[in-house]
């Protein structure tokens, strides 16, 4: 019988112990019967995680961060959930549904492909050698201080101007299908097969596990256009996915806890062959989100240097690049946006990425910067590069002088208030905007009525919003009523059943929106399962794609022990006085509500009236009058 998902998911989560999920990853230490260490998700300098082995899950008591072993494992690499899961399937030798199988066939034709790929590189390579018209390729890596050493480290080659050289060579091995499909080769006019690359230097794309799946190729004579050929995207080549260069920088990039993202492949081989191991960059594309996830993996504080051309172009694709990355961490908290040199080393601020900007003078692009002054003096504009919004201003800022008229410092000042804006500490932003004021000369009043006006203009529709959250979502001690009383179906030792719990509960106790997901789901289990370890996973299993709501319930787990131990009478009293309690928080809450309603209708006599008799009979019930 074929497993469905959910039984995939079971079977690898029967397989995954937490603490040497989580060791992987992080010293953990003993602590009784639970393991601390520091949380692998924000910037943490005392052990906040606890790492629970007989309930199976994290928590991290300063971010929120928490789970089971297969969440950790998806948070800590970043991964769409479904390839952990496939990956682990594989792994474990666990059967997959059908829809989920690669049939053999495809993968034997992308092991095929890969290895067409390989034998392409290694034929490039000994092109570059050996071929009659290879001169001209050495000339021009020459001119880039491209040595041998250089050119065996990244796998260069040469593509000859033949039509089929490479085809003749492969085709012995390799059948038409599998080279077309790789990219390598193309179909003629005439309707034979020629060489994808020719006339052109070879720049070999590996992955991250240094399989070979594309090319880069570089035109070497004048006006020969495109001056990049790059492969297409096949089943082993996604180019918003792989970023070049990694397979070797991975390494580094942990170590350095920081990557630098350049814009071509001179960039990164000048770069590494340079020392500045940590570079990478995109393959003929744009940065992509995916490629942002792919990093974070191996950075833990996401701490980004963006180093593209001093250009116009560079300075555009370095705020694309920027936003891309703001976009995609978003959700793990704030951007950094000031040095914060002065502050206690015990201060415990979290950032979600760390975006800053290498930008060398004279006009030059990072590879010939790095050619012309070397390694170590790029290394210090690594270690110097301002952070975004820094170079953001500075860029505005430097055009100063070309603006005259008052029309021209207007329009200087609305780009500077679009920096400015972004800027959450509003200490930080007053002291920017004294800066801005005293380099442009204009009043600093006025530049914070303009960062003020349009500070209130973005954030039109937050009284709404927030309006909408004070009705939806209720106070804190609520919330951790109501986690009480869902907790209660996830201890471990319990003496009360799943239905008894249930008739303990009231219809609607629950009111929270998003624990209204929980116990929705917790019901829907609950008919087909009858044991709280089973619960638990099953939960997990339910909520793999939303860390929300992975986090609370781990909150509700950590609830779960203070119900532990107590027999049956004294776990149903427990039960029933959060209820009285979370009654009583309602009511209260509820006659609020009224008051507020009686003094905006106040005028109003006879609608003043019927809120006066509800509010009454409101303050009788709670108070137990008859």
């Amino acid at each position: 019988m074929v497993n469905s998902f959910e039984d995939v998911i079971s079977q690898i989560k029967d397989r995954l112990d937490i603490v040497d999920v989580v060791s992987q990853y992080v010293v953990l230490k003993k602590n009784g019967a639970n393991y601390t260490g520091l949380c692998p998700f924000h910037n943490d300098k005392h052990p906040s995680m606890s790492v629970s082995p007989s309930r199976g899950i994290y928590k991290c008591f300063s971010c929120g961060a928490g789970g089971d072993a297969l969440n950790f494992l998806v948070k800590i690499q970043n991964r769409e959930y479904k390839d952990v899961i496939l990956e682990l399937a594989e792994k474990f030798g666990i059967e997959l549904p059908n829809k989920y199988t690669k049939s053999s066939e495809s993968k034997n034709q992308k092991k095929e492909m890969m290895k067409a790929c390989e034998k392409a590189a290694k034929f490039f390579s000994i092109q570059l050698k050996s071929a009659d018209d290879a001169n001209k390729a050495i000339t021009a890596l020459r001119k880039r201080g491209i040595s041998d050493e250089i050119i065996d480290k990244f796998h260069l080659g040469w593509a000859t101007n033949k039509y089929d050289v490479l085809y003749k060579e492969l085709k012995k091995e390799f059948n038409d299908d599998i080279l077309e499909k790789a990219g390598l080769i193309l179909k003629s006019n005439s309707g034979g097969w020629i060489d994808r690359f020719r006339n052109r230097i070879i720049i070999p794309i590996q992955n991250e596990n240094g399989e070979f799946v594309a090319f880069g190729a570089r035109a070497v004579d004048e006006g020969q256009n495109p001056k990049y050929l790059n492969s297409s995207d096949s089943l082993i080549y996604n180019k918003s996915k792989i970023l070049y260069g990694l397979n070797s920088a991975k390494d580094s990039i942990k170590s350095e806890d920081g990557v630098v993202i350049m814009e071509g492949y001179f960039d990164v081989i000048s770069a590494q062959a340079n020392g500045v191991e940590n570079a990478v960059a995109s393959c003929g594309t744009a940065l992509t989100p995916d490629h942002v996830k792919l990093l974070s993996r191996y950075t833990k504080s996401r701490r980004i240097y963006l180093s593209f051309d001093t250009d116009s172009a560079g300075i555009n694709a370095t705020k694309k690049g920027s936003n891309v990355i703001k976009e995609t961490l978003s959700t793990l908290g704030d951007v950094k946006q000031f040095d914060e040199s002065h502050i206690s080393s015990n201060s415990d601020n979290k950032y979600a990425c760390e975006i800053r900007v290498v930008s060398p003078p004279q006009g030059k692009d990072p590879d010939e910067f790095i050619r012309t002054m070397g390694g170590d003096a790029f290394r210090e504009y690594i270690k110097n590069a301002p952070l975004l919004i820094d170079f953001l201003l500075n860029n505005v800022l430097k055009e100063k002088n070309s603006a005259k008229s008052p029309q021209e410092k207007a329009e200087l000042i609305a780009q500077i208030i679009d920096i400015l804006k972004d800027i959450n500490n509003k200490i930080i932003q007053s002291e920017y905007v004294k800066m801005v004021s005293t380099i442009l000369e204009i009043d600093e009043n006025a530049i914070s009525k303009e960062l003020l006006r349009a500070s209130n203009t973005i954030n039109y529709v937050a009284p709404v919003i927030k309006q909408k959250n004070n009705v939806t979502n209720s106070s804190q001690f609520e919330i951790k009523v109501q986690k009480n009383l869902l907790s209660v179906f996830l201890v471990s030792d319990s003496s009360l059943s799943f239905q008894k719990l249930n008739e303990l509960l009231p219809e609607n106790i629950i009111q929270d929106e998003t624990l209204i997901i929980v116990k929705n789901t917790i019901d829907k289990l609950t008919c087909t399962i009858n044991n709280v370890k089973e619960l638990t996973k099953n939960l997990y299993t339910e909520f793999i794609e939303d860390d929300r709501l992975t986090e609370i319930l781990t909150d509700i787990i950590e609830l779960s022990e203070a119900f532990k131990g107590l027999d049956s009478e004294e776990f149903e009293r427990a039960v029933r006085e959060n209820v009285v309690r979370l009654k009583r928080c309602y009511q209260e809450k509820e006659t609020e509500q009224l008051r507020q309603k009686y003094k905006q209708v106040n005028d109003d006599e006879i609608e003043a009236l019927k809120i006066q008799m509800q509010l009454r009979d409101k303050i009788k019930l709670r108070t137990g009058d008859k």
